[in-house]
């Protein structure tokens, strides 16, 4: 099964070192799931301006996750983020930034230092969804961020996620999974999922597919020119690769 790349090629073990430790052994409830939940006319939503690729337009959830949002809002609105770059971009799995050293090992949040951000399993690791960058569960959150692209997902995937890790997905999870693919081995408590992408989803993936080095950093930088809170249009949503032809089939090239 071409999944087992996630288990063994970016293994659960080597997906901690990347973003956290992982919490494992628990039941996603039959809760709703609400990544696609469009925004209100004029709502606030975070907009990633990516130099030379687009804007990336950011659903917050902060009736579930206050702090986590608030912080996300706030690092924005003070030019926290302005001219970082995605210092960390993995084809199939995420792109990540908001570090303004530039190397995964700086950031802060807006309160200083670290911050627990909480956890929702009404959030999935959907295409576009979009969490908190940890070392070692979501009290160390701070200012670094990813946002998955994943892969196609297929129930064999997803059972042996709940035999390996004890991680089980409600009906729900579990649909939303094999008709959008994304990364649910990461589900489970141990990253703070607070956004999703309603536009832009497109801007992920042609970012999450450039050229990188051993340390998976962009060779060519990519920059984050600003980061702004706006009140949303109103527009139709399209945060999900079946609202992009060429992103079809999901991650899986």
């Amino acid at each position: 099964m071409k999944h087992k790349w996630l288990a063994a090629g970016i293994s659960a073990v080597l997906l901690c070192t990347f973003l956290s430790g992982c919490a494992k052994h628990v039941k996603l409830e039959d809760v709703p799931i609400v990544n696609y939940t469009a925004p209100a006319e004029g709502e606030d939503v975070v907009v990633i301006h990516v130099r030379d690729y687009g804007d990336i337009t950011i659903k917050l959830f902060p009736d579930l996750l206050p702090e986590a949002c608030e912080n996300f809002t706030t690092l924005a609105k003070t030019g926290y983020y302005d001219e970082l770059i995605f210092q960390r971009v993995i084809e199939n799995f995420m792109i990540q930034g908001g570090d303004p050293k530039g190397d995964n090992t700086g950031g802060e949040s807006c309160w200083g230092g670290k911050f627990d951000g909480g956890y929702t399993n009404q959030l999935l690791h959907l295409p576009g969804a979009v969490a908190y960058a940890n070392s070692g569960g979501t009290n160390t959150d701070g200012s670094q961020f990813y946002i998955v692209t994943g892969v196609k997902v297929e129930q064999a995937y997803l059972d042996e996620i709940t035999e390996q890790d004890g991680v089980y997905f409600s009906p729900e999870a579990q649909s939303l999974y094999l008709e959008n693919g994304g990364y649910p081995w990461l589900d489970g408590g141990a990253y703070t999922v607070f956004g999703q992408v309603v536009d832009g989803l497109d801007v992920v993936y042609a970012i999450s597919q450039v050229g990188t080095n051993e340390n998976d950093k962009p060779i060519k930088a990519v920059y984050m020119d600003s980061v702004t809170v706006e009140q949303y249009d109103g527009r139709e949503p399209r945060w999900n690769v079946s609202d992009y032809p060429s992103l079809q089939g999901g991650a899986e090239k």
